[in-house]
């Protein structure tokens, strides 16, 4: 759309309890992290209804509001949540327009900059969810409709209903699986967002990330964010974290060049 970020953000799931549910151990934390942040650059923060539930967007809020100008905070809807690590998708027109209400009252905001479908829900035609998305955004509530845990037919069911502003899917060094939504974020110029940008359950692992973070004397968790920004233009990480050191540390990958030995250690 007409709005231009920093190309590293940040992902605002771990500022939340165990499991991403309830209230962060440490609060205060939490707040400084998030104001640290834009303290950085970081100018796109990524978060979703489900986080906490509601505890990530409060947070946000708490901290940042009012926010500085130039930030875009882009949220999610399409997820209900049992308990710790449990998410179960509800994709219904319904449910996405109260999901998208609440995250209005809670961010304190009159339109959400980008609203994400956070996940299809088989139970739910697929264009009725985007759909309903639609109409949010032309009721003025949502600026730009993007996209999550799609697939490459699922994104050209929803370009054939609307401008698509971002697809983010799982996507890091070992996990190359949506190669072809990140081509297609080229081809179509949206913003390809890769959750788990790092590797998810083990930030950094694998082989290959630990030879070439020696060689630069970094950490892995930094090779796999340079290798994110070098991958594709189109390409913004959020790495996330509850931590201020490392999100300084995330935030310093942005400096790292690889060379093309690099990139032949994670070839798909």
């Amino acid at each position: 759309g007409e709005h231009t970020v920093n190309r590293l953000g940040f992902g605002a799931m771990r500022i939340t309890g165990p499991g991403i549910l309830g209230p962060p151990a440490d609060r205060g934390e939490a707040i400084r992290v998030l104001r640290r942040a834009v303290e950085l650059g970081v100018d796109f923060i990524d978060t979703a209804d489900s986080y906490g539930a509601d505890v990530s967007e409060e947070l946000i809020a708490e901290a940042l509001s009012p926010y500085p100008a130039g930030l875009v905070i882009a949220t999610k809807g399409g997820l209900l949540r049992g308990g710790p690590g449990q998410w179960r998708p509800d994709g219904r027109p319904e449910h996405l327009r109260r999901a998208c209400e609440g995250s209005l009252a809670r961010l304190g905001l009159e339109q959400i900059t980008l609203y994400q479908f956070h996940r299809p829900d088989p139970a739910v035609p697929f264009e009725d969810s985007v759909g309903e998305l639609v109409a949010l955004r032309d009721e003025g509530k949502i600026g730009h409709i993007g996209l999550s845990n799609v697939d490459l037919d699922q994104l050209e069911r929803a370009l054939a209903l609307t401008p698509v502003a971002s697809v983010q899917n799982r996507y890091n060094p070992s996990d190359q699986a949506s190669d072809a939504l990140v081509e297609a974020a080229g081809q179509h110029g949206f913003a390809f967002i890769p959750w788990a940008p790092v590797g998810g359950h083990q930030p950094g692992e694998g082989d290959a990330l630990a030879v070439v973070a020696a060689r630069h004397g970094v950490s892995p968790v930094q090779v796999a964010l340079a290798w994110q920004l070098a991958r594709s233009p189109q390409v913004l990480p959020i790495p996330g974290t509850s931590s201020v050191a490392h999100l300084e540390e995330n935030v310093a990958a942005a400096g790292l060049v690889l060379d093309a030995d690099d990139f032949a250690r994670f070839a798909a």
